[in-house]
């Protein structure tokens, strides 16, 4: 996959923070001089050549995985999970705030901003932890001073050694799925969506009876996204019913049909959402033990 953007032809790098202090999130920029500039400009590179390296090229982010800490992963920008760092990526005019840092408890993340020779914008993003701020009060820092080592008085900040994301104009380029969920806010998107992709879901599967699940995920964000994943695959249309009631017997899943509805049993709500997400199976190498297993992971075969 190809990023949106040159690299090699930087005009313009641009500093922020975003800021939680208690009472709602926003973003602000910060100027810095030349030198930091430079170190973000590293940074984006570093970004880019590491997910460079990952074989076979980017698989798409999916709200049910369990990803690794570091994967080359890729979101449209346009899909709605992106949502958050969509809306900092085309953001203009921010605030300047020189002294955006001098609360380091507030500042969650902090991004860079660079612009190349055909006016396109690359935004980079990382999650604030070591960059925090290292205190006097925690840590004695020295530095040397007139051929004499002396405390630092003054609050220091550490820039990483990369970011969590890049954003250019058509995908969420991801190396960081915690960093990325972190800063899109996703766990509350996804509580926030599950009636919707519900809605969604059951208009797929009129046989289906829904309530239960629903209860279920709005206090649970495993389930909250598996109910994201299985609406963005989109292939609940043609489930058959029959098909859908055997594949949950063969796989330990309870239901009952009521009124021509399909029911799930209390305590399998999450077996039953395992199911439309393909993740539960059952194979029989062996004529007459069949055995059930759970994909924590699932890639469709071509061919």
């Amino acid at each position: 996959m190809r990023l949106e953007f040159d690299l090699e032809n930087v005009m313009v790098t641009e500093f922020g923070v975003g800021r939680d202090d208690g009472e709602g999130q926003t973003f602000v920029a910060v100027p810095v001089d030349a030198g930091v500039q430079a170190a973000l400009r590293e940074m984006v590179q570093a970004t880019w050549d590491a997910m460079q390296k990952v074989e076979d090229g980017p698989a798409k982010y999916e709200p049910s995985e369990k990803h690794g800490s570091t994967e080359y992963l890729y979101l449209p920008l346009t899909d709605a999970m992106a949502s958050s760092v969509r809306e900092l990526h085309e953001a203009t005019n921010l605030d300047i705030d020189g002294g955006a840092l001098g609360e380091p408890a507030h500042v969650f993340c902090y991004f860079a901003w660079l612009t190349d020779k055909k006016q396109r914008r690359l935004t980079a993003l990382r999650r604030a932890t070591q960059f925090k701020g290292v205190l006097k009060s925690k840590n004695r820092l020295i530095r040397m001073i007139d051929d004499t080592l002396k405390i630092i008085e003054d609050t220091v900040f550490r820039l990483d050694n990369d970011f969590d994301l890049l954003v250019d104009s058509a995908n969420v380029h991801i190396l960081r799925p915690s960093g990325f969920e972190f800063a899109g806010k996703l766990q509350q998107e996804i509580l926030s969506a599950v009636p919707q992709n519900i809605q969604a879901i059951r208009n797929d599967l009129p046989f289906v009876n829904f309530d239960g699940i629903e209860q279920y995920a709005g206090k649970h964000p495993r389930a909250a996204r598996y109910l994201a994943s299985i609406r963005a695959q989109a292939e609940t249309t043609h489930i058959d019913k029959a098909a859908l009631k055997k594949l949950c017997e063969s796989t330990g899943v309870e239901v009952s049909e009521c009124g021509g509805k399909i029911a799930v049993s209390p305590s399998h709500e999450m077996g039953f959402l395992e199911v439309l997400d393909r993740r539960r199976y059952e194979v029989e190498l062996v004529k007459g033990q069949p055995e059930r297993f759970k994909a924590a992971s699932r890639t469709k075969l071509n061919g």
